[in-house]
Parts: C-alpha cells; sequence; structure tokens
C-alpha cells in the first residue's frame, strides 16, 4: 500500500474525485505536510495536482487545492501547458470558469504556441469557446504551424462553432497556415461538409485557391474520398476539376495515389475528365500513380485500365 503523501496515490485520489480522502491525506495523514506533499507532487510530464483536477474536470479539487493549499494555477508541465489548457481541451467548463475567474493567463502559451482557444477548438464545445473569448482571449493568435483557432475549429467541423467565431471576430477565416492551406482546404480534406458549406456561405475565398504545394481544396476532397464535398465545391464555389498542383498533377491523378475509386468512376464517368491525361512535370497518367508498388488497392488500376469494362461504367 502507498505511503501517506505519496505523490501517485494523491495522484489516483484527485482523478477518482475523492475529495474527502485527498484531504485526510494532505491535512495531516501519517503526519504528511500538507503544502509540500501537494506542492511537491509532479507527475513524468510534470503535472501538478491543479492539472490533474482540471484535466479530469474535478472543480471542486481544483478550488480545495488553490484555496487551502495555494497552488500555482499558472503551474506549467514540461510541456509548458497550464492548468487551463488542460481544463479547456477536455471541455470541462467549470474548471475553466473557475480558472479564469481566478485570474488565470487566458492566452498562455504551451508547447508549439498552443493557447488554451485553440485547445478548446479541438472540441465541439461551444460554451468554453465562449467563457475563453468573453474573457479576451485571441481567435487570431497562431501556432507554430501558422494555424489560428477557426483553422482548427474547421478541421473539427461545427458549424455552430465556425459562425459563433466569425461572429466574435468576423476576420478570423482570412488565415493562411506556414504552407498556405486555408481553413477550406482543412475542412474539405477532413470530410466536414457542413463546415464546408458554412465557409462557402460566410467567408471569400479565391476559387482554386492554392497551398504551397498547388493543392486546391477540391484536390483535398478529391483525394481523401470526399466527393460530396468535391461537387459542392464545383456547384459553389466554381472549382476547377482541371486544376494543376505544382508538379502538373490533376486531382485525377491525386485520387489514383490515394487509391480513391470512387472519386476517380466520379471524375471520369460524371465529369469527363480524360483518364489518360498525363501531370505536365512527371508525364505520368493516373494508371502510372495508381500503379506504385505495395500501395493501393488493385481495384483503383483495374478501372483506370484502358479497355477495362470498369472503365466503361
Amino acid at each position: 500500500m502507498a505511503p501517506p503523501g505519496d505523490p501517485r496515490r494523491l495522484c489516483r485520489l484527485v482523478q477518482e474525485g475523492r475529495l474527502r480522502a485527498l484531504q485526510e491525506e494532505l491535512e495531516g495523514a501519517g503526519g504528511c505536510q500538507g503544502p509540500e506533499a501537494a506542492r511537491g507532487c509532479q507527475g513524468p510530464a510534470g503535472d501538478t495536482l491543479v492539472h490533474c483536477a482540471a484535466r479530469h474536470g474535478r472543480q471542486d479539487i481544483l478550488a480545495y487545492l488553490v484555496e487551502t493549499w495555494s497552488m500555482d494555477i499558472e503551474a506549467a508541465n514540461r510541456d509548458y501547458k497550464r492548468p487551463l489548457h488542460e481544463a479547456a481541451s477536455m471541455g470541462h467548463r467549470d474548471c475553466v470558469r473557475y480558472l479564469l475567474d481566478r485570474g488565470a493567463v487566458v492566452d498562455s502559451l504551451k508547447k508549439a504556441d498552443w493557447t488554451p482557444l485553440m485547445m478548446a477548438c479541438t472540441r465541439k464545445n461551444l460554451e468554453v469557446i465562449q467563457d475563453l473569448v468573453e474573457h479576451g482571449a485571441n481567435p487570431l493568435l497562431k501556432n507554430k504551424d501558422g494555424w489560428n483557432s477557426f483553422h482548427i475549429a474547421s478541421r473539427e467541423g461545427d458549424p455552430v462553432i465556425l459562425r459563433y467565431l466569425l461572429t466574435v471576430c468576423p476576420d478570423a477565416w482570412k488565415t493562411e497556415s506556414n504552407i498556405r492551406r486555408t481553413p477550406l482546404h482543412t475542412a474539405a480534406m477532413h470530410g466536414c461538409f457542413e463546415a464546408v458549406q458554412e465557409l462557402l456561405d460566410r467567408c471569400h475565398y479565391e476559387p482554386d485557391c492554392k497551398d504551397n504545394c498547388g493543392v486546391t481544396p477540391f484536390m483535398d476532397a478529391i483525394q481523401c474520398g470526399h466527393v460530396d464535398i468535391a461537387k459542392l465545391l464545383l456547384e459553389k464555389h466554381k472549382a476547377c476539376s482541371s486544376a494543376e498542383d505544382s508538379l502538373g498533377a490533376q486531382a485525377l491523378h491525386r485520387a489514383a495515389v490515394t487509391g480513391q475509386n470512387e472519386a476517380i468512376r466520379f471524375l471520369v464517368s460524371c465529369l469527363g475528365v480524360d483518364i489518360d491525361v498525363r501531370a505536365k512535370t512527371t508525364q505520368l497518367t493516373a494508371l502510372h500513380y495508381a500503379a506504385k508498388p505495395c500501395i493501393w488497392p488493385v481495384q483503383v488500376s483495374m478501372w483506370l485500365a484502358p479497355g477495362s469494362s470498369c472503365s466503361q461504367d
């Protein structure tokens, strides 16, 4: 059995929400000195008991540690995460609000320059996002990859959250990552149909906007097999099905590389894309791309082969 004040036992009590047992442990069980035990308890990642309470949504324990033992709400672990990052990333609104009311720095940065708002945007929890913004969180701050909170929310695909961020920060959509990828690229790649609809309705992206590799949102949708989004981009955004990336490859080539049989059928049968079109730089056809060894399903290569019964569908 772990001795009184053992860090692993203290962490377990916090995780399990056992406030009474934690109080007994810190307030004299076995002669243990409470403040030293509480403040000296750190996990392998440098997490304090406050980090643990925030991560697991234990607001009563969080308040006890802060108010009784004066534990630091700005303590940083080895990734520079503060307790507010933990609470925001897990969607624990009561912990988020408690920390903010106690004066937690709303735009503190963890490793890779992620703010609590960015962490909150990885979850579909509008209330937590609202609490952070109302306490001054800046949606336009960027992490080391050049993503702001709106970009991250576009990846998760909740149109309600996107609508809210655009309401409080109308220019949030005017952002590109370090490699010039827009939120529209990201939503299309991740198959977030409703998010793409929202971005097309409320934002003003150029048709066929390209990242550093020349990839358009339409190419992203096709190469990931999201044909419904590809159709939406064609109808509402006037996307070009024959746009070329920096190597001269089209959406057809990229669909072949990623083995997207349905997308290939759509491009060739519905849009009339030339099945033998060659990428300008490599002079390779989609069949060449699909035939790369040990990667993609054999049926894709069969469908692309000239004269196959599939190619007549």
